[in-house]
């Protein structure tokens, strides 16, 4: 908005090209040895990203079944886990104490769309004009769940998954069997159709009733605005709560009304793994959560001040992994990516997989760098590490490199050498998720 402000002549010219997608192969080359040395690729020579992956030490030879919830607006530093003192999410801090949580997981960009972009094919949603979805040259894409064999895969979305076409990019996932707007028996709420605690009990009428394996992708739609209207009349035992104004502004929220929809998400869940335990399915089921995106707010009372200046609140999402009977409890504070979901629990099953993208299995005792590529609409991309965040506009020359805490402190000569080096990786990812969003063809 700043640009746009300063010179609008220069900000319509400088973003015009962007009516098309910008693809650019050369450049993908150009920059392959570097993104394989970040990446940990084993050929530096050949430009590919496809591996076959054979299975780690300590996969699990027992086919659990897969859950996967993209929970809506989840944001990290209004939740428990950040320590937020207004405590909205004390059921899902339990889960996360008994599961292996990483509490420093990024969005690479703010919007539902490209968090299901990102989290189905590996790669950021980086073509910035519009969402990829709605680019007809994208949609074709290899995913990762084709390759959990013998799995009957599902989708659960309370409302229509026609909306940014959805339902184009979830076309790549062979047999995949829909649960959409008008087919449950559950009321409608909203204009996003049912409410998340009907949603999750459906899906969970769906998973008792399985005889295979499977893997099921489940799409929240509430903690949205508005507000008021995202909590079903129907859950009279959820019970709103009065909160002091300058409290919840201190806390990161908006509104009370916006409070409360962020504790009746974890209301939600709540009633959910609450009826799964019930069921003989859950022994043998990791259950993971991942919120969409984050929203932009002042976290300061929680995080350093990068987190709010910058915001990275925007991007900065809960990821956890839970299965108690199957997987050890650990909280892991390396920064990752919303797009290493799908390496992770394919690296978990007792089977080979083919990754064709750029996200990695997270377990992977081998894995070394720790970083999260993200970017908006605005032209800004940037790399989020452990210790700084680089960040640069497309459009401009300007570049910032800022600690992830105020206690890091480094020589000017250090500083430099690391805002290159960062610079180089941020440009080189960028031109490569660009490629592979028009290249990942799901029969590659």
């Amino acid at each position: 908005k700043s640009y746009l402000a300063i010179n609008p002549l220069q900000n319509f010219f400088a973003t015009l090209k962007n009516r098309k997608p910008d693809v650019n192969e050369e450049k993908a080359k150009q920059v392959f040895p570097l993104m394989a040395e970040w990446m940990q690729l084993p050929d530096k020579n050949n430009f590919s990203y496809r591996r076959l992956v054979a299975p780690r030490s300590g996969s699990l030879e027992t086919r659990p079944n897969i859950v996967l919830v993209q929970c809506e607006s989840f944001s990290m530093y209004k939740s428990s886990m950040s320590g937020n003192p207004l405590s909205p999410t004390p059921f899902f801090n339990s889960l996360c104490v008994n599961g292996i949580f990483f509490d420093r997981c990024f969005a690479p960009h703010f919007s539902t769309a490209r968090a299901l972009f990102a989290t189905l094919t590996g790669i950021p949603d980086a073509q910035l004009f519009k969402f990829s979805t709605r680019i007809p040259e994208a949609l074709n894409q290899h995913t990762i769940v084709n390759n959990l064999e013998d799995y009957d895969k599902h989708y659960f979305l309370g409302g229509d998954p026609e909306f940014n076409n959805f339902e184009g990019l979830l076309e790549n996932i062979k047999g995949l069997q829909m649960h959409t707007k008008g087919d449950f028996t559950s009321p409608e709420i909203n204009v996003w159709g049912i409410s998340d605690k009907d949603l999750f009990l459906e899906a969970n009428e769906v998973f008792k009733k399985q005889s295979k394996p499977f893997f099921a992708y489940v799409q929240t739609a509430g903690n949205h605005h508005p507000y008021d209207l995202s909590i079903s009349p129907n859950d009279t035992d959820f019970r709103k709560v009065e909160a002091d104004k300058e409290e919840l502004k201190k806390y990161g929220f908006a509104s009370l009304a916006e409070f409360n929809a962020f504790r009746y998400s974890d209301y939600c869940i709540q009633k959910f793994m609450e009826a799964a335990q019930k069921e003989t399915y859950f022994a043998n089921t990791i259950f993971i959560f991942i919120g969409d995106h984050g929203v932009a707010g002042n976290a300061e009372a929680m995080y350093p001040p990068v987190w709010t200046e910058q915001r990275l609140t925007n991007e900065h999402v809960p990821l956890l992994f839970y299965a108690p009977q199957l997987l050890q409890p650990e909280r892991r504070g390396e920064v990752v990516s919303q797009i290493d979901i799908l390496p992770t629990i394919a690296g978990m099953l007792h089977q080979s997989y083919l990754n064709t993208t750029l996200g990695r299995d997270l377990l992977d005792p081998e894995k070394k760098h720790n970083y999260a590529f993200v970017t908006n609409t605005t032209g800004a991309i940037g790399m989020v590490t452990d210790s700084f965040y680089f960040a640069r506009n497309i459009n401009f020359p300007d570049e910032q490199l800022v600690p992830m805490h105020p206690d890091i402190r480094v020589s000017k000569q250090v500083e430099d050498s690391v805002k290159k080096r960062l610079s180089a990786f941020t440009d080189a990812f960028f031109e490569t998720a660009k490629y592979l969003i028009m290249n990942n063809k799901k029969n590659r």
